[in-house]
């Protein structure tokens, strides 16, 4: 497995080994020895998955404040996404900035979003497959989000010449300047 640091060195790419052959392949896409080995010691609770059917398709930016904050784990099983983690940690020498990867079933790699992020993604193939496992339970109440589009992110998401395909959740959220000091 390869651990490469973004340029805020708290969000990571993880690349599981493949071994393939005329059959197929095999990947432990995830084991907690061989995480624990590269220094990442999280106790996943929850796996998650979704399906996005049209490219340009922006889920985020999302995040749970304590305690029911979440470290997310995210890989792509078909399509491809533009991934992003944005700063939310006060005080933080990163915070409000973002790093953003591409993440995808060809390149068999995944993300890792610590605590204190807000995540979000934008499809970039028509029905993108993502799974993602998390380290605390769904919580209504303490499910939060900020606006993919605040200017002050300076996000380039490469978007369709349509724009992105929103919930309607997703286009209600708060700028970082009014964001309350969740982390």
């Amino acid at each position: 497995m390869d651990v490469v640091s973004l340029d805020i060195p708290a969000v990571k790419i993880i690349r599981p080994r493949k071994f393939g052959d005329h059959r197929g392949f095999f990947s432990e896409t995830y084991n907690r020895k061989a995480f624990e080995a590269a220094g990442i010691e999280l106790d996943f609770v929850q796996d998650n998955q979704s399906l996005s059917a049209e490219p340009g398709t922006l889920r985020g930016l999302h995040f749970q404040t304590p305690p029911f904050a979440q470290d997310k784990l995210l890989r792509v099983v078909k399509g491809a996404v533009f991934d992003v983690a944005v700063d939310l940690r006060r005080g933080s020498p990163t915070y409000g900035r973002h790093v953003s990867a591409v993440v995808s079933a060809a390149d068999w790699n995944q993300i890792l979003v610590p605590v204190g992020f807000a995540h979000g993604f934008c499809t970039l193939e028509p029905d993108t497959e993502v799974i993602y496992k998390v380290t605390n339970y769904y919580s209504p109440a303490h499910d939060k989000g900020l606006a993919w589009d605040d200017p002050e992110l300076g996000i380039a998401w490469p978007l369709p010449a349509g724009g992105p395909v929103l919930s309607d959740k997703d286009r209600l959220h708060p700028r970082l300047a009014d964001l309350p000091a969740y982390f």
